[in-house]
């Protein structure tokens, strides 16, 4: 501030003394006027005290630098004064965006061309330190060598066909290593992202290759898989039907010896109930009903035939005394 100060006050006397002019004519006389010499002497000063001001942009951190040497304070975005002999450096806080194209090997030494996205951002808190130590260059100084490295020693974990198929798990491993590595440097990782991967012509044909033959086996296992099916499937029926059968012609077997079995039932049956008729009949048979019914069959004519007392007895099976006692002596006419 200082300077300044000195700085008008040259500017003053300067103007004052270019308006002091001398006379050529005797006597000499000295005055004072304005002339344009003293208003250049009044632009120059509205220079120097513009030349104080200096603006920082939107997102940006300002580094105040005093012949190189950087000092202890950071502006933040919008016009601050500084000294003639000060400059400012303006450090980038947004989120920036860096596209990395790069050759790598896979572990089975495959060439695969990545492109490769890191959106990153500095620390707004430690961007005079970034500076110090840095410099503004510090993408080509610190970041890209990092994200060299890093996608190099991940994609070199992997054999080319995996590559293709971890593409979400190789951006996660190159972004956790660049948060680790680029965080001493007050950098901080936002996202990171592998875009694209190109092989060799060669090996993209050898992996359409394969792929046709994986389908075509895929297909013919199906295939056989369905042959196999309809075969069982057949068998099976042919298994049910058989059992069907079986089943069918036991049920018809255990039919018919149902009904033998009933036959032979009924008859038993009809051959008991004749016995238990004929032995009903035998046991209500008396030698008074005997006679009874031997006296009511008889028409009143004498029998052409006779028969002893005896073989009339036994032909009814009664006891011959019992019937021989019972039967009452015919009378003689």
């Amino acid at each position: 501030m200082g300077t300044i100060i000195f700085a008008v006050i040259v500017a003053v006397v300067a103007f004052i003394a270019l308006g002091i002019n001398v006379t050529k004519s005797e006597p000499k006389s000295v005055y004072w006027k304005i002339n344009k010499k003293q208003w250049l002497t009044l632009l120059s000063l509205v220079i120097v005290v513009f030349g104080c001001f200096t603006t920082i942009s939107t997102g940006h951190t300002g580094i105040v630098t005093t012949f190189g040497k950087v000092e202890d304070v950071t502006l933040e975005a919008g016009m601050h004064f500084i000294m003639p002999w000060q400059k400012t450096i303006e450090m980038d806080n947004r989120n920036q965006k860096a596209a990395v194209k790069l050759q790598c090997f896979s572990s089975d030494i495959q060439e695969v061309d990545v492109n490769y996205t890191l959106n990153y951002q500095i620390s707004k808190e430690n961007a005079q330190e970034i500076y110090r130590t840095i410099g503004t260059g510090y993408y080509d100084t610190v970041i890209l060598p990092r994200i060299e490295e890093a996608v190099k020693t991940v994609f070199s974990k992997y054999d080319a066909e995996n590559l293709i198929s971890n593409r979400e798990n190789l951006s996660k491993e190159i972004k956790a290593i660049l948060e680790t590595r680029l965080s001493s440097y007050h950098i901080e990782v936002i996202d990171a992202s592998v875009e694209n991967m190109d092989f060799s012509d060669a090996f993209t044909n050898a992996v359409e290759e394969k792929q046709v033959a994986a389908q075509k086996k895929l297909k013919a296992e199906t295939e056989q898989a369905q042959r196999t099916m309809e075969q069982q499937a057949e068998a099976e029926r042919n298994i049910i039907k058989a059992n069907a059968d079986a089943k069918t012609a036991v049920i018809a077997a255990n039919a018919d010896l149902d009904i033998v079995k009933i036959q032979a039932d009924a008859a038993e049956y009809a051959g008991q109930k004749d016995a238990a008729i004929n032995k009903a009949i035998a046991d209500s048979l008396t030698p008074e009903l005997v006679y009874y019914y031997y006296i009511k069959a008889w028409d009143g004519k004498l029998p052409s035939t006779y028969i002893s007392q005896e073989d009339f007895v036994s032909m009814f099976q009664i006891n011959p005394a019992e019937a021989m006692a019972s039967l009452p002596t015919p009378s003689e006419d």
